[in-house]
């Protein structure tokens, strides 16, 4: 039966004693402990000789060890004080900060912007009553275009020029009518007349298929005018009436179906 052998552990290796490194070690210990002796006593045997230069040597010796040991002390307490003064400086640092958050006043909140109903898109506002005179025939077409826009019209169009058959602006009223309107920018003295009517008459129900006629003015009309203009239903408003009209004194042209007298006084 075979002996079973133990394996040797590495790692455990025992120290063995080496006569040659001790003998070695305290040779050179005497070695040391001899010329430590030796110079010993060669300082003694000079100091006996020349004993104040001997002592003034001592004191230098050891005036410098000792300024040696206090600087060695005094570099310690300075950067023991150094670093005590930056953890000072940072507590102090710390506490300001700290107490100016406390005393900070809160920002004031910006106020929310109040969102307001944007008012209604008004219309083209009407010019002035003593404007009418004073425009000139385009000016007074855009004016009248206005009115209409303001009471209610869609689809106002100033088309007014060479070629319009007596049509200067159209629309359609709120009830659904075609709009035909001519402007006569006239003078005081100068009345729209008969003749002026027919032409308008027989172009704006034939051509322009009007639902509603009607003719401005800043003058006024003539009596022969008047009578033409109730015979076919055209609507005739002279400068007080329109004046009345854009002051919302008076019926929308398109509701009175018939002539409208010039307004006295």
């Amino acid at each position: 039966m075979p002996i079973p052998m133990r394996g040797r552990v590495r790692g455990s290796r025992r120290s063995t004693f080496d006569v040659r490194r001790t003998a070695l070690g305290f040779v050179l210990l005497a070695v040391l402990v001899c010329g430590v002796g030796l110079t010993l006593r060669t300082a003694l045997a000079s100091a006996e000789r020349h004993p104040v230069p001997a002592a003034a040597v001592l004191v230098v010796l050891v005036t410098g060890a000792v300024a040696l040991l206090r600087r060695r002390r005094n570099r310690r307490a300075a950067a023991r004080g150094a670093a005590a003064a930056r953890g000072a400086a940072a507590a102090v640092e710390t506490a300001y900060e700290v107490v100016d958050a406390a005393l900070a006043e809160p920002a004031p909140a910006e106020p929310a912007p109040a969102y307001e109903q944007a008012p209604p898109a008004a219309g083209p506002a009407a010019p002035e009553p003593a404007d009418w005179v004073a425009m000139d025939p385009y000016a007074f077409e855009e004016a009248v275009a206005a009115l209409c826009r303001r009471d209610g019209c869609r689809d106002v169009e100033v088309v007014g020029g060479a070629g319009d058959l007596g049509a200067d602006v159209t629309a359609t009223t709120p009830d659904g009518r075609r709009l035909v309107v001519q402007c006569k920018r006239y003078t005081d003295g100068n009345k729209v007349g008969s003749q002026d009517l027919q032409r308008f008459g027989g172009t704006c129900y034939a051509v322009h298929q009007a639902g509603a006629a009607v003719v401005v003015t800043t003058s006024t009309f003539t009596e022969p005018a008047l009578e033409y203009a109730g015979r076919c239903g055209i609507v005739c408003l002279d400068l007080a009436g329109l004046t009345a009209w854009s002051e919302d004194g008076a019926p929308l042209p398109w509701h009175t179906g018939a002539a409208v007298l010039p307004v006295e006084g």
